[in-house]
């Protein structure tokens, strides 16, 4: 597949993903990429740059729209850290580690992203609004609680099997309570024993 054909694709499925989650501006969506897997080779063998940059130019087209935070994980080598903007550090509060990813400790999606991302820095982990996984990477210790996944219409990308998954907040209580507010307030309160 040529790397047009790749950036179209993700495009599409980081669009779908948006709109089923209701990404907003200043959000995390985590990227977790093997582009080993994307032109057919078996994860962590075979990465490339140029794969790389054409998943990167798909998650920015979509983000020039939506400004959302993309969130690049790394591979094992690196402990699956993840490459994201400074602001996005900063905003929500996040520790920077140090090291610099390299295609072969870290990944090259991960090493390209460090390289074109505005103030690019390491963290270890994040709880981010959304995700999308190109190649089973496994995405999922840096969701937040509740992960529901998304079916894209591209089930892969090049070779790469693609899985997706939004977040909502935890629903607590349990025959008592309530998810919403009801239309119109009656302005009555009950207590609870």
């Amino acid at each position: 597949m040529s790397p047009n054909g790749i950036a179209a694709q993700v495009e599409t499925v980081v669009r779908e993903l948006a709109a089923a989650g209701r990404l907003t501006a200043g959000q995390l969506l985590v990227i977790g990429t093997s582009t080993s897997e994307v032109i057919g080779q078996h994860i962590g063998t075979s990465g490339t740059l140029e794969t790389a940059s054409a998943i990167f130019a798909g998650v920015e087209a979509v983000r020039q729209d939506i400004d959302f935070f993309p969130v690049y994980q790394c591979c094992e080598h690196l402990n699956r850290a993840l490459v994201l903007e400074r602001s996005a550090l900063e905003r929500y509060g996040l520790e920077e580690v140090a090291a610099v990813p390299v295609p072969k400790a870290g990944g090259s999606m991960a090493a390209y992203a460090y390289r074109h991302l505005d103030q690019a820095c390491l963290v270890e982990s994040v709880q981010a609004h959304a995700g999308i996984d190109i190649g089973d990477t496994f995405i999922g210790m840096h969701l937040r609680k509740v992960a529901v996944p998304v079916r894209p219409t591209i089930r892969t990308i090049g070779h790469a099997h693609v899985t997706m998954a939004v977040t909502r907040p935890k629903l607590i209580g349990g025959a008592r309570a309530v998810y919403q507010l009801p239309v119109e307030e009656s302005g009555s309160a009950s207590t609870c024993e």
